[in-house]
């Protein structure tokens, strides 16, 4: 069998696996998390989830990649035949981002180039959604089917997105993935304090640092314990939730890049320095977009809540205008932004292209050229219906489908299969034998206890909300379309790859 790609270097693996974690939800989910569930009291919850699921779900991830030294249907294979089926469902839902993913890094690639001229003008909402995304107004709102053509000034960056992220996957792990993360992880972080910098020096900085991290401990404490908020627990899945979707856990990705990964390197210390890197990152975004926000809300005469926002509300209309109102340097405070989208979301759909390419190598063995040529060329043309006047709409049902329907289930199986099916403590161990410290039985106590009650709770809210009013108002059709069946879809079609094809790799040679 051929030899298996490695990483060239330890750190070459921490900063691959930070510039997947490191994403665009870094930037324009977190603070507005932050802001919306008690401010600096939401560090509370936040932490707790980062240590009873973020850091365990990581290590586990890592134990089982490191140890089966395959993609995740193949080391899930290794641990079960009867787990391969959830190691295809979490690299279809991956195929499913990964069409979506690339058009907003196609939007900030566009928006960086604007952002010299400030070309987005005065209203930046009606540039984006009216002149950039060019929604018709019988768009998927209205008929659920008319896409309004294809708007070629998207297709065009689309287009050059995936060129770079070919070139990089066609070089390989070392000489592409580890190479390009070595550059551009710290060049994101130096932007990324540059922009802090500039911002907490702004005009009412602090009014919006002050709403940021003024701590409202009554929004995180149930009645009893002196809390005001009659839905208390919905700020602790909002923790979990943001620790869940940013530390790339729970589809496959992290399986993958732990595969390359040298036997004897350590595993333990290894997920800290990732886990706490990507926090790290999260918190000086946080400060550097509410600095921003508060010197928009004070220079406009605005209040903070007015203008704060998450998603591509913050990224494409609000910081635009925030640009718009900066004294000086306008247009290079715009382009630091816009380049740190670009990197953070690149960097993040590199790693989940990769867990594509690893498992068609894997399952059938394919060169690497073949694999990535098929994986590259497919999720392409389908990327190109986000490149239409609907693609918003289609983008934003099928972000949050996927996210709360087939990411977290998955990662509710992927807990309930290892950690009752599987021996979890043998996993536990062989990590501790390469490390620099040992993790104790309290991590079992996590794997198989905490997190699989809190993403079941969570599972159960998201259910009982989708049916209790429709997602943004979308109509039905549109919702059963392009969310429900297109989860169900993914999770039906992983059982015939699992258990229809047969493993050209043999998968007895290594394993558990």
């Amino acid at each position: 069998m051929e030899r298996r790609e490695q990483w060239g270097t330890r750190a070459g693996f921490i900063l691959a696996a930070v510039g997947s974690a490191v994403g665009l939800g870094n930037i324009w989910r977190f603070p507005y998390v932050v802001y919306e569930n008690g401010g600096g009291a939401f560090l509370i919850p936040y932490f707790f989830a980062l240590l009873t699921a973020g850091i365990p779900i990581l290590l586990l991830e890592f134990g089982i990649g490191r140890t089966g030294r395959g993609s995740a249907p193949l080391s899930l294979s290794k641990l079960s035949r009867k787990f391969e089926w959830l190691g295809w469902w979490q690299v279809l839902i991956c195929f499913v981002i990964t069409t979506y993913y690339v058009a907003i890094v196609a939007w900030a690639v566009s928006y960086f180039f604007y952002s010299f001229n400030l070309n987005w003008g005065e209203d930046t909402k009606a540039f984006l959604f009216g002149t950039y995304l060019g929604i018709p107004d019988d768009a998927v709102t209205a008929s659920g089917w008319n896409l309004g053509g294809i708007q070629w000034h998207i297709l065009l960056p689309l287009v050059a997105v995936w060129a770079g992220t070919y070139y990089v996957l066609i070089r390989g792990v070392k000489k592409g993935i580890e190479r390009i993360s070595k550059i551009f992880m710290p060049l994101l972080f130096v932007l990324m304090i540059m922009i802090v910098i500039r911002a907490v020096t702004l005009p009412g900085a602090a009014v919006g640092l002050d709403h940021l991290f003024t701590p409202d401990f009554g929004k995180i404490l149930p009645g009893f314990l002196g809390g005001t908020n009659p839905e208390w627990y919905s700020v602790w899945i909002a923790a979990y939730g943001q620790i869940f979707f940013s530390l790339s856990i729970a589809f496959a990705i992290m399986v993958t890049y732990s595969s390359y990964i040298d036997k004897k390197q350590d595993v333990n210390n290894s997920g800290f320095i990732m886990a706490f890197s990507n926090c790290g990152f999260e918190f000086l975004a946080a400060i550097g977009v509410f600095a921003a926000i508060g010197f928009m809300a004070v220079s406009s005469g605005s209040e903070v809540k007015d203008v704060a926002a998450s998603g591509v509300g913050l990224a494409f209309v609000v910081f635009p205008k925030i640009i718009n109102a900066f004294p000086a340097f306008n247009g290079a405070f715009g382009a630091l932004f816009f380049l740190s989208l670009v990197i953070a979301g690149y960097t993040s759909l590199i790693s989940i292209v990769e867990v594509l390419i690893a498992s068609l190598m894997d399952k059938f063995r394919l060169s690497r050229k073949a694999a990535v040529n098929g994986v590259v060329g497919v999720c392409a043309f389908v990327s190109i219906v986000y490149t239409t006047g609907a693609g918003i709409v289609l983008l934003d049902i099928v972000d949050h489908f996927i996210n709360n329907f087939g990411i977290v289930i998955a990662g509710l199986f992927e807990v309930i299969l290892v950690g009752w099916f599987a021996n979890i403590t043998r996993i536990r161990e062989e990590n501790n034998l390469v490390s620099e410290f040992r993790v104790g039985t309290w991590w079992n106590v996590m794997i198989m206890g905490v997190t699989p009650l809190v993403l079941l709770f969570m599972s159960f809210k998201n259910f009982q909300l989708e049916f209790t009013k429709a997602y943004e108002g979308y109509p039905f059709h549109a919702l059963l379309t392009f969310g429900w069946i297109l989860v169900g879809a993914t999770l039906l079609i992983a059982f015939p790859l699992a258990y229809m094809f047969k493993w050209k790799t043999d998968i007895k040679q290594e394993g558990f």
